[in-house]
Protein backbone atom coordinates (compact mmCIF):
# COMPACT_ATOMS: atom_id res chain seq x y z
CA UNK A 1 0.00 0.00 0.00
CA UNK A 2 1.46 3.18 -1.05
CA UNK A 3 1.33 6.22 1.62
CA UNK A 4 -1.80 8.06 2.27
CA UNK A 5 -3.13 10.81 0.67
CA UNK A 6 -5.24 13.05 1.56
CA UNK A 7 -6.71 14.45 -2.17
CA UNK A 8 -6.41 11.93 -5.02
CA UNK A 9 -7.25 13.87 -8.44
CA UNK A 10 -7.45 11.10 -11.66
CA UNK A 11 -6.98 12.95 -14.49
CA UNK A 12 -4.49 15.71 -15.33
CA UNK A 13 -6.71 17.93 -18.21
CA UNK A 14 -7.29 21.64 -17.40
CA UNK A 15 -9.87 20.85 -14.40
CA UNK A 16 -7.42 18.32 -12.65
CA UNK A 17 -4.38 20.43 -13.02
CA UNK A 18 -6.31 23.36 -11.87
CA UNK A 19 -7.76 21.46 -8.52
CA UNK A 20 -4.10 20.24 -7.94
CA UNK A 21 -2.56 23.74 -7.74
CA UNK A 22 -5.47 25.27 -5.81
CA UNK A 23 -5.09 23.14 -3.38
CA UNK A 24 -1.39 22.75 -3.07
CA UNK A 25 -1.36 26.81 -2.56
CA UNK A 26 -2.85 26.04 1.11
CA UNK A 27 -0.29 23.33 1.69
CA UNK A 28 -2.18 20.52 1.20
CA UNK A 29 -0.57 17.04 -0.25
CA UNK A 30 -2.45 16.13 -3.73
CA UNK A 31 -1.74 13.37 -5.63
CA UNK A 32 -2.47 13.75 -9.41
CA UNK A 33 -2.89 10.42 -11.52
CA UNK A 34 -2.82 10.98 -15.26
CA UNK A 35 -2.59 8.24 -17.90
CA UNK A 36 -1.82 10.77 -21.03
CA UNK A 37 1.95 12.10 -21.51
CA UNK A 38 2.66 15.76 -21.29
CA UNK A 39 2.78 17.72 -23.08
CA UNK A 40 0.19 16.38 -25.72
CA UNK A 41 -2.01 17.92 -28.61
CA UNK A 42 -5.99 17.55 -27.70
CA UNK A 43 -8.71 17.82 -29.78
CA UNK A 44 -10.09 20.85 -28.24
CA UNK A 45 -11.80 24.66 -29.19
CA UNK A 46 -8.59 26.52 -27.53
CA UNK A 47 -10.54 29.63 -26.81
CA UNK A 48 -11.02 30.52 -23.27
CA UNK A 49 -13.32 33.28 -22.20
CA UNK A 50 -12.04 35.91 -19.85
CA UNK A 51 -14.41 34.85 -16.59
CA UNK A 52 -11.67 33.00 -15.70
CA UNK A 53 -8.30 34.63 -16.60
CA UNK A 54 -8.37 36.61 -13.53
CA UNK A 55 -8.90 33.62 -10.86
CA UNK A 56 -5.85 32.00 -13.13
CA UNK A 57 -3.44 35.00 -12.36
CA UNK A 58 -4.23 34.63 -8.98
CA UNK A 59 -2.90 30.75 -8.80
CA UNK A 60 0.33 31.97 -10.46
CA UNK A 61 -0.41 31.24 -13.88
CA UNK A 62 -0.63 33.67 -16.90
CA UNK A 63 -1.75 32.44 -20.45
CA UNK A 64 -0.88 36.32 -21.54
CA UNK A 65 3.06 35.53 -20.58
CA UNK A 66 3.47 33.03 -22.85
CA UNK A 67 1.60 35.21 -25.89
CA UNK A 68 -1.84 33.77 -25.53
CA UNK A 69 -3.86 35.63 -28.37
CA UNK A 70 -6.69 38.24 -26.74
CA UNK A 71 -9.81 37.59 -28.80
CA UNK A 72 -12.63 40.47 -28.55
CA UNK A 73 -14.15 40.04 -31.85
CA UNK A 74 -16.48 37.04 -32.94
CA UNK A 75 -17.62 35.91 -36.37
CA UNK A 76 -20.59 33.60 -37.24
CA UNK A 77 -22.15 32.18 -40.40
CA UNK A 78 -24.40 29.75 -41.97
CA UNK A 79 -24.08 26.48 -43.73
CA UNK A 80 -23.56 29.21 -47.03
CA UNK A 81 -20.64 30.82 -44.97
CA UNK A 82 -23.24 34.25 -44.94
CA UNK A 83 -21.45 36.13 -42.23
CA UNK A 84 -21.91 38.15 -39.38
CA UNK A 85 -19.05 39.94 -37.33
CA UNK A 86 -19.82 41.39 -33.84
CA UNK A 87 -17.70 42.50 -30.56
CA UNK A 88 -17.20 39.27 -28.46
CA UNK A 89 -18.68 40.08 -24.92
CA UNK A 90 -16.45 39.45 -22.23
CA UNK A 91 -13.64 38.53 -24.41
CA UNK A 92 -11.20 35.64 -24.28
CA UNK A 93 -8.17 34.42 -25.38
CA UNK A 94 -6.58 31.65 -27.69
CA UNK A 95 -3.90 29.11 -26.48
CA UNK A 96 -3.51 25.74 -27.87
CA UNK A 97 -3.87 22.42 -24.66
CA UNK A 98 0.12 21.92 -25.73
CA UNK A 99 1.02 24.94 -24.41
CA UNK A 100 -1.66 25.46 -21.60
CA UNK A 101 -2.14 21.88 -19.85
CA UNK A 102 2.41 22.61 -20.12
CA UNK A 103 1.85 25.95 -17.92
CA UNK A 104 -0.09 24.43 -15.47
CA UNK A 105 1.60 20.96 -15.28
CA UNK A 106 4.65 23.49 -14.42
CA UNK A 107 2.97 25.10 -11.73
CA UNK A 108 1.20 22.29 -10.23
CA UNK A 109 4.67 20.48 -10.06
CA UNK A 110 6.38 23.94 -8.48
CA UNK A 111 4.15 23.60 -5.93
CA UNK A 112 4.93 19.91 -4.89
CA UNK A 113 1.72 18.71 -6.44
CA UNK A 114 2.73 14.31 -6.84
CA UNK A 115 1.91 13.55 -10.38
CA UNK A 116 1.71 9.33 -11.21
CA UNK A 117 1.32 8.46 -14.87
CA UNK A 118 -1.02 5.47 -14.90
CA UNK A 119 -4.63 4.74 -15.27
CA UNK A 120 -6.88 4.65 -12.92
CA UNK A 121 -8.65 1.13 -12.81
CA UNK A 122 -11.32 1.00 -10.13
CA UNK A 123 -12.12 3.60 -6.91
CA UNK A 124 -13.76 1.91 -3.83
CA UNK A 125 -15.60 3.83 -0.23
CA UNK A 126 -15.23 1.99 2.47
CA UNK A 127 -15.04 3.62 6.17
CA UNK A 128 -14.72 7.34 4.78
CA UNK A 129 -12.11 6.69 2.82
CA UNK A 130 -11.23 6.08 -0.71
CA UNK A 131 -8.92 3.26 -2.13
CA UNK A 132 -8.03 3.95 -5.52
CA UNK A 133 -6.39 0.87 -7.59
CA UNK A 134 -4.23 1.65 -10.89
CA UNK A 135 -3.74 -0.91 -13.89
CA UNK A 136 -0.29 -1.60 -12.20
CA UNK A 137 -2.15 -3.18 -9.31
CA UNK A 138 -0.42 0.10 -6.83
CA UNK A 139 -2.95 1.17 -4.57
CA UNK A 140 -3.29 4.57 -3.17
CA UNK A 141 -5.53 5.97 -0.13
CA UNK A 142 -6.77 9.63 0.36
CA UNK A 143 -9.86 11.21 2.29
CA UNK A 144 -11.12 12.82 -0.70
CA UNK A 145 -11.15 11.98 -4.44
CA UNK A 146 -12.29 14.29 -7.56
CA UNK A 147 -13.21 12.61 -11.00
CA UNK A 148 -11.32 14.84 -13.84
CA UNK A 149 -10.69 12.36 -16.06
CA UNK A 150 -12.53 14.03 -19.18
CA UNK A 151 -15.39 13.21 -21.42
CA UNK A 152 -15.76 9.57 -20.91
CA UNK A 153 -13.70 6.60 -19.46
CA UNK A 154 -13.85 3.19 -18.20
CA UNK A 155 -14.33 4.38 -14.77
CA UNK A 156 -17.78 5.59 -16.28
CA UNK A 157 -18.81 2.60 -16.73
CA UNK A 158 -17.84 1.24 -13.48
CA UNK A 159 -19.65 3.75 -11.24
CA UNK A 160 -22.62 3.14 -14.29
CA UNK A 161 -23.20 6.79 -15.11
CA UNK A 162 -26.40 6.42 -16.98
CA UNK A 163 -25.02 9.11 -19.92
CA UNK A 164 -22.23 6.09 -20.73
CA UNK A 165 -24.92 3.61 -21.45
CA UNK A 166 -26.13 5.81 -24.67
CA UNK A 167 -24.61 6.24 -27.90
CA UNK A 168 -23.57 9.41 -28.92
CA UNK A 169 -22.89 10.65 -32.60
CA UNK A 170 -20.74 13.19 -32.43
CA UNK A 171 -17.30 13.57 -33.83
CA UNK A 172 -14.70 15.89 -33.00
CA UNK A 173 -12.10 16.83 -35.59
CA UNK A 174 -8.83 19.07 -34.72
CA UNK A 175 -5.73 20.50 -36.62
CA UNK A 176 -3.47 23.10 -36.39
CA UNK A 177 -3.11 25.35 -39.86
CA UNK A 178 -0.88 28.40 -41.26
CA UNK A 179 -3.20 30.75 -42.42
CA UNK A 180 -4.23 34.06 -42.68
CA UNK A 181 -6.73 34.85 -39.89
CA UNK A 182 -7.42 37.52 -37.44
CA UNK A 183 -5.63 36.61 -34.14
CA UNK A 184 -8.17 39.02 -32.20
CA UNK A 185 -11.21 36.97 -34.09
CA UNK A 186 -13.21 33.77 -32.96
CA UNK A 187 -15.32 32.18 -35.56
CA UNK A 188 -18.00 29.81 -35.66
CA UNK A 189 -18.85 28.21 -39.25
CA UNK A 190 -21.97 26.07 -39.51
CA UNK A 191 -22.08 23.23 -42.28
CA UNK A 192 -24.73 20.41 -42.86
CA UNK A 193 -24.36 18.34 -39.92
CA UNK A 194 -22.11 20.40 -37.19
CA UNK A 195 -19.77 23.60 -37.14
CA UNK A 196 -16.42 24.49 -36.77
CA UNK A 197 -14.34 27.00 -34.60
CA UNK A 198 -11.52 29.01 -36.18
CA UNK A 199 -9.12 30.97 -33.80
CA UNK A 200 -5.17 31.52 -33.27
CA UNK A 201 -3.43 29.78 -30.29
CA UNK A 202 0.09 30.99 -29.05
CA UNK A 203 2.03 29.62 -32.24
CA UNK A 204 0.47 31.83 -34.37
CA UNK A 205 -1.27 29.08 -36.31
CA UNK A 206 -4.62 28.64 -36.74
CA UNK A 207 -6.47 25.48 -34.69
CA UNK A 208 -9.30 24.42 -36.75
CA UNK A 209 -11.92 22.17 -34.58
CA UNK A 210 -15.45 20.88 -35.36
CA UNK A 211 -18.16 19.04 -34.14
CA UNK A 212 -19.51 16.56 -36.80
CA UNK A 213 -22.89 13.94 -37.19
CA UNK A 214 -20.96 10.83 -37.16
CA UNK A 215 -23.73 9.45 -39.04
CA UNK A 216 -23.32 11.68 -41.75
CA UNK A 217 -19.91 11.71 -41.88
CA UNK A 218 -19.43 8.20 -42.75
CA UNK A 219 -20.84 8.45 -46.08
CA UNK A 220 -17.51 9.18 -46.78
CA UNK A 221 -13.93 8.22 -47.20
CA UNK A 222 -12.28 10.11 -45.18
CA UNK A 223 -11.63 13.20 -43.35
CA UNK A 224 -10.27 15.00 -46.53
CA UNK A 225 -12.92 14.30 -48.60
CA UNK A 226 -15.55 14.83 -45.52
CA UNK A 227 -14.16 18.11 -45.40
CA UNK A 228 -14.15 19.15 -48.95
CA UNK A 229 -17.80 17.97 -49.89
CA UNK A 230 -19.32 19.00 -46.92
CA UNK A 231 -17.51 21.91 -45.03
CA UNK A 232 -16.36 23.44 -47.91
CA UNK A 233 -20.09 23.91 -48.99
CA UNK A 234 -19.79 26.99 -46.59
CA UNK A 235 -17.46 29.21 -48.77
CA UNK A 236 -16.45 31.22 -45.44
CA UNK A 237 -14.67 27.75 -44.47
CA UNK A 238 -14.26 27.10 -48.33
CA UNK A 239 -11.79 29.99 -48.81
CA UNK A 240 -10.13 29.50 -45.44
CA UNK A 241 -9.21 25.86 -46.32
CA UNK A 242 -7.66 27.12 -50.05
CA UNK A 243 -5.51 29.66 -48.34
CA UNK A 244 -4.11 27.66 -45.20
CA UNK A 245 -1.61 24.81 -44.96
CA UNK A 246 -2.02 22.28 -41.98
CA UNK A 247 1.07 21.94 -39.80
CA UNK A 248 -0.24 18.71 -37.98
CA UNK A 249 1.18 15.05 -40.13
CA UNK A 250 -2.87 14.44 -39.62
CA UNK A 251 -6.18 15.68 -38.14
CA UNK A 252 -6.55 14.68 -34.20
CA UNK A 253 -9.93 12.95 -33.79
CA UNK A 254 -12.47 11.61 -30.77
CA UNK A 255 -15.34 9.74 -31.17
CA UNK A 256 -18.45 9.03 -28.92
CA UNK A 257 -18.57 13.19 -27.28
CA UNK A 258 -21.65 13.13 -25.32
CA UNK A 259 -23.99 16.36 -24.10
CA UNK A 260 -26.22 14.14 -22.00
CA UNK A 261 -26.64 15.40 -18.50
CA UNK A 262 -24.54 13.95 -15.72
CA UNK A 263 -24.33 14.26 -12.00
CA UNK A 264 -21.98 16.10 -10.14
CA UNK A 265 -21.14 14.00 -7.57
CA UNK A 266 -20.75 10.09 -8.31
CA UNK A 267 -20.06 7.40 -5.52
CA UNK A 268 -18.91 10.61 -3.43
CA UNK A 269 -16.55 11.25 -6.36
CA UNK A 270 -16.56 14.99 -7.21
CA UNK A 271 -16.92 15.27 -10.39
CA UNK A 272 -15.26 18.61 -12.50
CA UNK A 273 -14.24 19.44 -15.98
CA UNK A 274 -16.05 17.14 -18.45
CA UNK A 275 -16.24 14.56 -15.84
CA UNK A 276 -19.39 16.57 -14.88
CA UNK A 277 -21.13 18.07 -17.75
CA UNK A 278 -20.47 19.16 -21.06
CA UNK A 279 -21.22 22.41 -22.94
CA UNK A 280 -21.45 22.32 -26.92
CA UNK A 281 -18.66 23.47 -27.88
CA UNK A 282 -20.34 25.76 -30.06
CA UNK A 283 -20.56 28.19 -27.13
CA UNK A 284 -17.13 28.07 -26.64
CA UNK A 285 -16.98 27.55 -22.92
CA UNK A 286 -15.97 24.40 -22.12
CA UNK A 287 -12.77 25.26 -21.04
CA UNK A 288 -13.66 27.88 -18.63
CA UNK A 289 -16.11 25.76 -17.31
CA UNK A 290 -14.16 23.15 -16.57
CA UNK A 291 -11.48 25.53 -14.77
CA UNK A 292 -14.47 27.38 -12.82
CA UNK A 293 -15.66 23.67 -11.50
CA UNK A 294 -11.95 23.31 -10.41
CA UNK A 295 -12.56 26.86 -8.21
CA UNK A 296 -15.67 25.72 -7.02
CA UNK A 297 -14.45 22.46 -5.08
CA UNK A 298 -11.61 23.49 -4.25
CA UNK A 299 -13.08 26.12 -2.59
CA UNK A 300 -15.61 24.03 -0.77
CA UNK A 301 -12.93 21.11 0.19
CA UNK A 302 -10.73 23.86 1.77
CA UNK A 303 -13.30 26.00 3.83
CA UNK A 304 -14.07 22.27 5.39
CA UNK A 305 -10.36 22.16 6.82
CA UNK A 306 -11.74 24.19 9.80
CA UNK A 307 -15.29 23.46 9.79
CA UNK A 308 -15.34 19.63 9.33
CA UNK A 309 -18.19 19.67 7.86
CA UNK A 310 -20.07 15.76 7.45
CA UNK A 311 -19.04 14.77 3.83
CA UNK A 312 -22.88 14.05 2.76
CA UNK A 313 -23.17 18.42 3.40
CA UNK A 314 -20.37 19.09 1.37
CA UNK A 315 -21.82 16.84 -1.69
CA UNK A 316 -24.96 18.31 -1.72
CA UNK A 317 -23.41 22.06 -1.39
CA UNK A 318 -20.75 21.04 -4.67
CA UNK A 319 -24.00 19.48 -6.43
CA UNK A 320 -25.80 22.89 -5.56
CA UNK A 321 -23.10 25.64 -6.57
CA UNK A 322 -22.32 22.97 -9.48
CA UNK A 323 -26.03 23.16 -11.19
CA UNK A 324 -26.45 26.90 -9.77
CA UNK A 325 -23.48 27.96 -12.51
CA UNK A 326 -23.51 25.87 -15.01
CA UNK A 327 -26.99 24.76 -15.80
CA UNK A 328 -28.70 27.88 -17.46
CA UNK A 329 -25.47 27.62 -19.67
CA UNK A 330 -25.73 24.00 -20.51
CA UNK A 331 -29.09 24.21 -21.14
CA UNK A 332 -28.78 27.30 -23.53
CA UNK A 333 -26.18 25.64 -25.12
CA UNK A 334 -28.61 22.97 -26.24
CA UNK A 335 -31.36 24.78 -27.79
CA UNK A 336 -28.61 27.05 -29.53
CA UNK A 337 -27.45 23.59 -30.97
CA UNK A 338 -30.92 22.26 -31.58
CA UNK A 339 -31.40 25.37 -33.48
CA UNK A 340 -28.21 25.27 -35.76
CA UNK A 341 -29.26 22.18 -36.89
CA UNK A 342 -32.58 23.67 -38.99
CA UNK A 343 -30.89 25.14 -41.91
CA UNK A 344 -34.00 27.39 -42.57
CA UNK A 345 -33.79 28.57 -38.84
CA UNK A 346 -30.59 29.29 -38.90
CA UNK A 347 -30.96 31.23 -42.42
CA UNK A 348 -33.95 33.18 -40.35
CA UNK A 349 -32.22 33.73 -37.37
CA UNK A 350 -29.23 35.07 -38.74
CA UNK A 351 -31.15 37.68 -41.11
CA UNK A 352 -32.65 38.61 -37.76
CA UNK A 353 -29.66 39.02 -35.69
CA UNK A 354 -28.14 41.49 -38.34
CA UNK A 355 -31.26 44.05 -37.80
CA UNK A 356 -30.92 43.13 -34.08
CA UNK A 357 -27.10 42.01 -33.11
CA UNK A 358 -27.97 42.57 -29.60
CA UNK A 359 -29.32 38.90 -29.68
CA UNK A 360 -26.46 37.24 -30.72
CA UNK A 361 -24.46 38.96 -27.69
CA UNK A 362 -26.93 37.62 -25.72
CA UNK A 363 -27.27 34.33 -26.87
CA UNK A 364 -23.21 34.29 -26.26
CA UNK A 365 -23.84 35.87 -22.66
CA UNK A 366 -26.64 32.66 -21.67
CA UNK A 367 -23.71 30.54 -22.28
CA UNK A 368 -20.85 32.39 -20.38
CA UNK A 369 -20.23 33.84 -16.66
CA UNK A 370 -18.94 36.46 -15.22
CA UNK A 371 -15.27 37.13 -14.57
CA UNK A 372 -14.55 35.18 -11.27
Amino acid sequence: MKTSKSYIIIGGGLAGLTCAIHLSKKGLDVLLIEKQEYPKHKVCGEYISNEVLDYLQTLGVDPLALDAKRITQFKFSDDSGSTLDIALPGGGFGMSRYAFDKLLLDKALEQGVQLIKDTVKDVAFINKRFTVTTITEQQYEADYVIGAYGKRSNLDKKFSRKFIQQQSPWLGVKAHYKGDFPEDTVALHNFKGGYCGLSKVETGHVNACYLADFNSFKRFKNLNHYQKEVLEKNKALAAFFASSEMVFEKHLTISQISFEKKQPVENHIFMIGDSAGLIHPLCGNGMAMAIHSAKIVSELLIANLSDEQDRSIIEQNYAKQWKATFSRRLYAGRLLQQSLQHKQLTKYGIRFIRQSPWLLKAMIRATHGTSI
